[in-house]
Order: structure tokens, then sequence, then C-alpha cells
């Protein structure tokens, strides 16, 4: 799914609301999700999960259609980790 499709989804389901007024409700969450992550804080959604930055410390790589040896930087990534309820709605039938 896209957020278009999120959008639209969440749309159909609220016909009170606006399309345009959903859109910016969901900008505004994944706005201030992508603010607290570059704050180097963690967001946690309790039954879905929770979003955090972690640190990959700089390293040498290697080209791998040369084979030659590469530094890579020190960089910050996100990170996600799935909540319980989560978890178990997508193992449910295994």
């Amino acid at each position: 799914m896209i957020k278009s499709e999120l959008v639209q989804t969440i749309a159909n389901k609220n016909p009170h609301l606006f399309q345009r007024d959903v859109e910016n409700i969901v900008n505004a969450i994944f706005d201030e999700i992508g603010d607290a992550l570059a704050e180097g804080s963690r967001v946690e959604l309790r039954g879905f999960g929770a979003f955090s930055v972690k640190n990959r410390p700089a390293r040498t790589g290697r080209n791998p259609r040369t084979g030659e040896s590469v530094s890579v930087d020190e960089k910050w990534v996100p990170f996600f980790k799935t909540g319980k309820e989560l978890r178990e709605r997508l193992n449910k039938g295994k």
C-alpha cells in the first residue's frame, strides 16, 4: 500500500471527512514521526510497533563490481520493531 492508497482507504471509511483533510492528517503524522526520529527520539505506537534510529559505525566495504576496498562513513538509519499485537496478527493463521 502506498500513501495515496492509505489516504483513499481512510477517506472511504470516514465519509464525513474530505479527502484533502485526510491527506493533511496523514502527512502531519508522517512529518511528526520523521521529525522525532531526526531528533533521535523513539516513536512508539502501542500494538503496532516502535520506530527508532540506530547508528551504523564507519567501516571498510567492498565495491561488488571491482572488489576494491571502499570506506563507508558512519550513518544513522531508521529502524522499526513490530509490536506484539501486530506480530500475533501476522502469525495468526500459522
